[in-house]
């Protein structure tokens, strides 16, 4: 079994899928009091892969890697988003909450075989560039450490001129990035995050991210070509919406596409009770009660069932926005529930969230679906493997 340090674990989605891939955490850590809550209670209940993790509490900047014993594999993360999300105040290098330099000591001291770190897409605007490129080019050579005082761009032109010398020596990584949309892997939500995946140098590995497996226009043609979708769903040719502009297009791909079809809202939570109308049913499930308070309005309409859900929000202070509700094909709209929104994040059905709903919401909204976790990291260790 491969050994991994998952850090900024969250609620699990991206150590969930590294454990699914076939990785034995050393360590699993995150300083949020809920999520670790939530990790906890899982574990006691003998929740698969998370029984086995070491979950560790605290601030990562306070954590000596020295403690974890024997080599590793791996280092995963997703290094506090905020500074660089879309609906932030877009601090990045200047606000505390950036944890990439933590990222980058891990890999630094621990010197692991490879690493996975995400972060939201916001990363890659282009008045971020410049940071993005000192983030990748500190993970090429993480034992460059910044001077005392060394201000970031001055860091940033030692680590231009190293990497122009084409020096072979030191701890060395191959960095390779790029924007996946968990919905071209399987996922129910059109969710879009920054990878940013290496390899020691001295592993010899070449890589590349994975092949998408599903695609847009093969759902339009399960819908308004072949109709499947709507048969699969049993849904009466009399309560089948128009069409519109998505029957149009579907009428003009050529040949059905041999991708799976993205997955929709109501592939992901069509067995589930209504919460609103059935909360008696609803109760046999984990997490599935009823938000009232759900208004529709302009920029956040909500998802539609027949589509992949639009990307859960974590919020600002915790409060979810409109992007995480439910719009039937009557136009009304309902919160998701927990229960709901774990599924579109590819959650186990078993797992159980700690903290109230917008608590739950604000780690489900920050999470890596992880379906698509789980994929990313298998390709890397199906490299490792044949290293």
């Amino acid at each position: 079994m491969m050994r991994s340090v998952e850090l900024f674990v969250g609620a699990g989605g991206l150590g969930i899928g590294v454990s699914q891939a076939g990785f034995r955490p050393a360590a699993v850590m995150d300083w949020d009091r809920w999520a670790c809550d939530t990790l906890r209670e899982n574990k006691e209940r003998g929740l698969d892969p998370i029984a086995h993790w070491p979950i560790h509490e605290g601030d990562v900047r306070q954590f000596d890697f020295g403690t974890v014993d024997g080599s590793v594999d791996l280092v995963t993360g997703g290094p506090p988003c905020q500074p660089f999300s879309m609906g932030g105040r877009h601090r990045a290098f200047l606000d505390s909450r950036d944890m990439f330099p933590q990222a980058i000591r891990a890999v630094r001291e621990l010197r692991p075989r490879a690493f996975i770190f995400e972060n939201v897409k916001g990363l890659t605007r282009s008045s971020f560039a410049n940071y993005l490129e000192y983030i990748r080019l500190q993970l090429t050579y993480p034992d460059l450490v910044a001077k005392r005082d060394e201000e970031w761009l001055a860091h940033l032109a030692s680590l231009e001129d190293h990497h122009t010398k084409g020096t072979e020596k030191g701890l060395r990584y191959r960095v390779v990035m790029r924007v996946l949309n968990s919905a071209n892997y399987g996922v129910p939500q059109r969710r879009e995050r920054v990878f940013l995946v290496g390899f020691r140098a001295d592993t010899g590995i070449e890589w590349h991210f994975p092949k998408p497996t599903h695609s847009r226009d093969a759902l339009l043609w399960s819908q308004w070509r072949d109709e499947v979708y709507w048969d699969l769903h049993r849904v009466a040719r009399k309560n089948r919406p128009e069409g519109g502009a998505a029957k149009a297009r579907a009428l003009k791909i050529a040949d059905q596409p041999l991708d799976e079809p993205w997955l929709t809202v109501r592939d992901a939570i069509s067995d589930l009770p209504d919460p609103e109308h059935a909360p008696g049913t609803a109760r046999g499930f984990h997490d599935h009660r009823f938000q009232p308070g759900a208004r529709s309005y302009a920029g956040h309409t909500g998802s539609p069932l027949d589509e992949p859900a639009k990307t859960l929000k974590a919020g600002v202070h915790g409060v979810p926005g409109g992007e995480n509700m439910l719009r039937r094909p009557d136009g009304s709209v309902r919160y998701f529930t927990i229960r709901e929104s774990a599924r579109l994040q590819t959650f186990p059905d078993d797992m159980v969230f700690h903290g109230s709903w917008t608590e739950t919401m604000r780690q489900l909204g920050n999470a890596v679906p992880c379906q698509l976790a789980r994929i990313v990291a298998s390709g890397v260790r199906d490299k490792l493997s044949a290293a």
